[in-house]
């Protein structure tokens, strides 16, 4: 099934369709699950915003109008619950090392070989301002286009645009002045 069956799914499950909603939940609480995780970083956090997802999925998919794919307004919603989340616990976590290569270009002569390397890169990415950190996260954490990314944060394609192009120039400096 593609985004259409979602979409249909949604539809009905807004209509008070109990079936189609617990199979939109089957159908996507796994990927839910790793966008959270990938947000909180443990097993337990990432388990308590899926069931927050959840919860708020059976009044929020009243509200779905189908202007983007459901895929992209459930990112919506798991995000901002887990950034929520988060900034409660004025925390975030690394991901892994190979997750983080592809964010640093050519131009970057440090690449995280290491989990030394690794821990290096995310505290330069925890210091990013908020935004440009979340754009990150979710450009290349787990590789939305900037559009996607552009209607998960609320703002323009060209905004998600500049602030990974701020955050890429902000790493250069910080990673190159300590290489």
């Amino acid at each position: 099934m593609g985004n259409g069956a979602d979409e249909r799914l949604a539809r009905a499950a807004a209509a008070g369709d109990r079936v189609a909603f617990a199979e939109l939940i089957a159908r996507h609480y796994d990927r839910i699950y790793r966008f959270a995780f990938r947000w909180v970083g443990s097993q337990t956090e990432a388990e308590d915003v899926a069931q927050d997802v959840t919860v708020k999925l059976a009044t929020a998919v009243r509200g779905f109008r189908g202007e983007a794919a459901f895929t992209t307004w459930l990112y919506r919603i798991v995000f901002t619950t887990a950034t929520d989340r988060l900034r409660a616990q004025q925390r975030i976590v690394p991901f892994a090392p190979s997750e983080m290569t592809m964010l640093l270009d050519d131009r970057v002569t440090f690449a995280p070989d290491t989990a030394d390397d690794a821990a290096e890169l995310w505290a330069a990415v925890r210091a990013l301002p908020e935004k440009q950190r979340d754009a990150v996260l979710l450009v290349y954490g787990d590789e939305l286009s900037h559009a996607e990314a552009a209607r998960i944060m609320g703002v323009s394609e060209a905004t998600v645009s500049w602030h990974v192009h701020e955050a890429r120039k902000r790493l250069k400096t910080k990673l190159m002045a300590t290489a």
